[in-house]
């Protein structure tokens, strides 16, 4: 993590505070932080900000406010980051029927580690994972905390269709496919909930900052909560960050 944030010039109407060289939880913190100080001082000019691993991107319109001045103000903010408060991260629970035609590739990840499916289960639904960011395609999250005892490479050759709400493993990372599309994740299972929704008020359900934990379902259950999505009765459950309830 750098001491101060690098500012860096994207084109004629974005600047980039990258803010160290490594993925974590600090870095992240420090992002959350800058991004709602400029939610909250609701500076003009300001179009959108995008957070990354360890970056945060603002867009802005050059014609309403320039590079030095947007940069003065960030590094000002940057010099006050200790003290700004931020909300505390909430947690969703993301229902997964693993294996089967649902996480065909869930052996290969059992066989690559030495273990039993039913272990790598054990072991995603075991952890809450930080969303860093999200991209590729409309809502897809990048996720920290997966446990390394079941990384496995991606597939030698990528499928060219992935069905909307698969999970997979990648290398040390796990992530959900929000829409269909092609990709090289091992997948290990499938979620019925619309991660990507053009419809909803919000379409895109995750965001940057919070945390998703997985829980296991059998297949009667995924067809019950498929449905009720379907017809916008399904209650998902969150919770805050270190506040968990019985399950």
């Amino acid at each position: 993590m750098y001491e101060k944030a690098k500012y860096l010039i994207c084109g004629d109407s974005a600047l980039n505070m990258e803010f160290g060289n490594e993925i974590s939880e600090e870095i992240n913190k420090k992002i959350r932080a800058v991004a709602a100080l400029i939610e909250a001082e609701k500076i003009s000019g300001i179009n959108e900000v995008v957070p990354t691993y360890r970056s945060l991107m603002i867009h802005y319109n050059p014609l309403i406010i320039g590079y030095e001045e947007l940069a003065g103000i960030l590094k000002v903010m940057e010099e006050n980051i200790s003290s700004i408060e931020i909300s505390s991260p909430e947690v969703i629970e993301i229902p997964v029927l693993y294996g089967g035609q649902y996480g065909p590739d869930i052996e290969n990840v059992a066989v690559h580690n030495n273990l039993t499916v039913e272990e790598v289960i054990d072991i995603h639904t075991s952890a809450e994972y930080l969303i860093y960011m999200l991209g590729f395609t409309p809502g897809f999250p990048y996720l920290g905390g997966m446990d390394k005892r079941i990384a496995a490479p991606r597939l030698q050759s990528p499928r060219t269709k992935i069905p909307a709400g698969s999970v997979g493993i990648a290398g040390e990372q796990t992530g959900i496919y929000p829409v269909q599309s092609p990709g090289g994740w091992q997948l290990i299972g499938s979620t019925p909930i619309d991660i990507f929704n053009p419809e909803r008020e919000n379409p895109i359900l995750l965001k940057s900052g919070n945390y998703i934990v997985f829980k296991g379902i059998d297949e009667e259950e995924y067809m019950k909560i498929k449905e009720e999505v379907k017809n916008n009765t399904y209650k998902y459950k969150l919770y805050q960050k270190g506040v968990k309830w019985d399950k």
